[in-house]
């Protein structure tokens, strides 16, 4: 736990000072919602309040948006040797994985509370119970939790940072290709079909009917079931990764 809390502070420090994570993580999720509620969300007829409709396809986005700067950074420490240099000290092993994925988890955390703050400057009006609220945050802990193992693994599989980094995109591409913005009905044969069974989806409606008091049991199952096995390969993969490497 002591070795796990030092790789934690080691990496908020890279995380605050590099302008650019903090942009992707925090500022530029903003600026999305900024765009599709302000400039596109008048163009949509969701049978709702656009915003209340698009937040929580922003948030599952938000998570997506900073995963980047973890694949790279994992990556980094990897072919610069540092991994190398901590396993010639007194150090777990463990802890420099799960270091990073306590840091990403924890900036998508607060990335996705700044969203829910301007959700609520920009009108957002839920009808979730605290009960709900609750079920809200551990849903977003549990996927955050998800990505950040997954994209522990993708950084330690990849040959450069470059390549890293991209390995990204398909996850945040996903949102996109969701119901995170329109409704699946809304869409064409064979995009529609992608949409409702690929694994972003019942994660966002899962949030979109624990945010509207209105929770569906088959998609909340669904999404934990997605987060958890999402979880357990990036674990199982990033482990053998870093047997074979480190």
């Amino acid at each position: 736990m002591a070795d796990s809390a030092i790789m934690l502070r080691r990496n908020l420090k890279h995380t605050l000072r590099n302008p650019v994570t903090v942009f992707n993580a925090i500022l530029f999720p903003i600026v999305m919602m900024l765009l599709f509620v302000k400039v596109l969300g008048g163009g949509f007829d969701v049978g709702v309040d656009y915003i209340d409709y698009a937040t929580p396809g922003l948030l599952v986005m938000t998570i997506s948006y900073g995963l980047g700067a973890t694949s790279t950074a994992v990556n980094d420490d990897m072919t610069k040797g540092i991994i190398n240099r901590f396993k010639t000290m007194d150090v777990s092993r463990g802890a420099m994985l799960t270091g990073h994925v306590v840091v990403t988890t924890v900036r998508c955390l607060v990335a996705c509370s700044a969203i829910i703050g301007v959700a609520f400057l920009m009108g957002f009006d839920p009808g979730a119970s605290a009960a709900e609220w609750l079920g809200v945050l551990g849903l977003i802990v549990l996927v955050s939790f998800a990505a950040a193992w997954l994209t522990v693994a993708l950084g330690l599989a990849a040959k450069s940072p470059e390549s890293a980094g991209m390995a990204t995109v398909p996850l945040i591409m996903l949102p996109f290709l969701s119901s995170a913005f329109v409704p699946s009905e809304t869409m064409g044969t064979g995009v529609r079909q992608f949409v409702e069974y690929q694994p972003f989806t019942p994660i966002i409606e899962a949030l979109r009917g624990l945010l509207a008091n209105n929770p569906s049991s088959g998609d909340t199952i669904a999404a934990v079931a997605w987060s958890v096995g999402f979880a357990l390969i990036g674990y199982l993969w990033a482990v053998s990764s870093f047997k074979k490497r480190a």
